[in-house]
């Protein structure tokens, strides 16, 4: 896989992966790990979401109102 990265970009993953006594390959595989566990993580529980919504289950209204006086307290 070929991907071409800002110069700035570069001096900064090089910078990293100096400070951590690793190579550069290195620095972005961890950091491509991390992009894709958050992305993971959001889409899964989108989805988790959907099937919910698609079965009919949704908060009731006195669930709501709960949450939204114990967020207005904060």
């Amino acid at each position: 896989m070929t991907v071409r990265v800002e110069t700035r970009t570069k001096k900064d993953l090089d910078g990293i992966a100096a400070a951590l006594e690793r190579d550069r390959s290195y620095v972005v595989n961890e950091a491509l790990k991390a992009y894709i566990d958050v992305h993971q993580w959001q889409i899964d529980h989108i989805r988790q979401g959907l099937r919910e919504a698609n079965a009919g289950k949704f908060a009731s209204d006195a669930e709501v109102k709960s949450v939204t006086s114990r967020l207005r307290r904060k």
